[in-house]
């Protein structure tokens, strides 16, 4: 079936070139994007996402908490 999609410039170009470098069209990359879409499981039948509750973490005192200067890369270390 062909369809006309719109997409931004910017994005076409990376889309072009990444098929390129992998040595495919840009139909089948757009279509193996979708199809992973699809089975990763975006919204279930069309449906909206669930909205999930985060906790809420209080810290006794009104005090708050500076991470200005923490260095989220030595969690990963």
């Amino acid at each position: 079936m062909r369809t006309t999609i719109d997409l931004p410039d910017q994005l076409f170009r990376q889309a072009k070139a990444t098929a390129a470098l992998r040595g495919t069209t840009l139909k089948n990359l757009v279509v193996a994007a979708i199809e992973r879409e699809i089975v990763a499981g975006g919204p279930e039948a069309g449906g909206r996402r669930r909205r999930m509750r985060l906790p809420l973490v209080r810290l006794g005192g009104g005090r708050r908490l500076d991470l200005s200067e923490f260095n989220f890369d030595d969690l990963l270390a």
